[in-house]
């Protein structure tokens, strides 16, 4: 999450949110003038040129609202966890709740989230092990680093009765799950999809297979692991036996 106060993020501030939103003109400015600005310049826009500039003079820097806050942002995500970890479900809570908690006006969570959906997304996230960087290069390599991420965020859910109760509360709320698939699970099989296609370009996997089955191949075993047998190990090394298995077959060796 990032962003600074008064600079309006992705989504922007909701139409009708009510507060006044930080940064917005005082009282009796007109509308889509900033306050302090030259000539009446809206703020985020170029002033102009001062007259009797020589020619080909450039424009001055675009003058930019005042830093976002970080500590709000902060503090939002916060009281969202903290509501949750008193046993609130996710159903129940509001916008007017968790501001309140957080100590922000409605207007401040709207000009960052456009709806309940998009913040739960980034709660999760936030509480989640990060996504590790990848070559974008690589083939098997990327690959195996990708499926160590899966293995941690296992660990993370395992270990967290909070992360897995949130979970367990998404898969029933179909439009909080569609925004966490399209925004989060999506984005990491296409990665893994193409680290796929960069193993087959370089040699490392066969040619004569859809590289989504290979994918599904290779992120399987680990998700039937983390997922669907909450009891079975996660050991150091699961990526990498997953990877050779998958690379030597799974018919015996032949017999001489």
């Amino acid at each position: 999450m990032q962003g600074q106060d008064g600079e309006r993020d992705r989504h922007g501030a909701r139409d009708g949110s009510p507060g006044a939103p930080e940064g917005a003109a005082p009282d009796g400015a007109s509308a889509g003038t900033a306050a302090g600005s030259p000539h009446g310049a809206p703020a985020g826009t170029a002033a102009e040129v001062p007259p009797g500039a020589p020619p080909g003079t450039p424009d001055p820097e675009p003058r930019r609202g005042r830093p976002r806050s970080a500590a709000a942002e902060r503090a939002i995500l916060d009281a969202v966890i903290a509501l949750l970890e008193a046993g609130e479900p996710l159903a129940g809570l509001s916008i007017e709740r968790i501001a309140r908690t957080a100590g922000v006006g409605k207007a401040t969570i709207y000009r960052r989230w456009s709806d309940k959906e998009e913040l739960f997304v980034d709660v999760v996230r936030d509480m989640e092990p990060d996504d590790p960087p990848v070559s974008g290069t690589e083939g098997l390599a990327d690959l195996r680093v990708m499926l160590e991420s899966l293995r941690t965020r296992g660990l993370a859910q395992r270990s967290s009765a909070l992360l897995h109760n949130i979970f367990a509360q998404m898969k029933s709320h179909p439009k909080l799950w569609n925004e966490y698939h399209g925004t989060v699970i999506a984005p990491r099989r296409l990665a893994m999809v193409e680290a796929v296609r960069r193993a087959v370009a370089a040699g490392e996997l066969r040619d004569d297979l859809d590289v989504e089955l290979i994918d599904d191949l290779f992120v399987g075993p680990m998700l039937v692991r983390t997922v669907h047998r909450p009891d079975a190990p996660l050991p150091d090394d699961l990526a990498d036996r997953i990877i050779t298995a998958l690379l030597q077959g799974l018919a015996p060796a032949a017999r001489v």
